[in-house]
């Protein structure tokens, strides 16, 4: 389970934190875009951690299916395709298109390998069937974990899209002041210090 702890030093303990989208009206634009920035970044290594977590209850269950019907064909003979949606680029979800790379991706590959402790998905044809049941559902419950996270990243990434777009529209901000900020003759960047900062 992925648990947000208040005061914490993760990137997902300061994006969900209380005060972490508190006064957004009232943010200078480098600071709201910063945010954003981090806050999209927490949502790619989210969503990238949940595509992991598809791909081996994808291969769990293709295992059951197969005992099921008393196929032949092994489950590494079907593992291409099987993987063929769970590919590592830039996710796709929700309606959300991700240009990021994760950050994390060999941590997040190791606490997916993790989950399930002695079973190995390598040689999933020689685990018990209460052992799959088992491994089901670790990566059932860790999903569901991860997608509630996901969701509530997502909402504060829309918030500060929001607030960005509003004062465009408006006319408080500029693209010219963008344009100036992100060359760094606008001042700082407003970035948080630690784990997530725009490099």
């Amino acid at each position: 389970m992925i648990e947000v702890r208040p005061g914490g030093r993760r990137r997902i303990d300061r994006v969900l934190a209380d005060d972490y989208a508190r006064g957004i009206d009232r943010l200078p634009m480098s600071t709201l875009r910063s945010r954003r920035d981090e806050a999209a970044q927490e949502e790619t290594d989210l969503s990238y951690l949940r595509r992991l977590l598809h791909a081996r209850i994808d291969i769990v269950r293709a295992e059951q299916e197969r005992r099921t019907s008393g196929a032949v064909t092994s489950v590494v003979d079907q593992l291409a395709a099987i993987l063929a949606d769970n590919a590592l680029g830039p996710a796709t979800g929700s309606g959300r298109h991700q240009t990021l790379e994760p950050s994390r991706a060999g941590a997040y590959r190791r606490r997916a390998e993790a989950l399930v402790g002695d079973a190995d998905l390598s040689d999933v044809t020689a685990l018990s069937d209460d052992t799959l049941t088992d491994t089901l559902a670790s990566y059932r419950e860790q999903e569901r974990s991860v997608s509630q996270r996901r969701r509530e990243v997502q909402a504060v990434v829309d918030a500060f899209n929001a607030e960005m777009a509003r004062r465009y529209a408006q006319g408080s901000a500029s693209v010219d002041e963008l344009l100036a900020d992100e060359r760094g003759t606008a001042g700082g960047t407003g970035a948080p210090d630690g784990e997530g900062g725009r490099a």
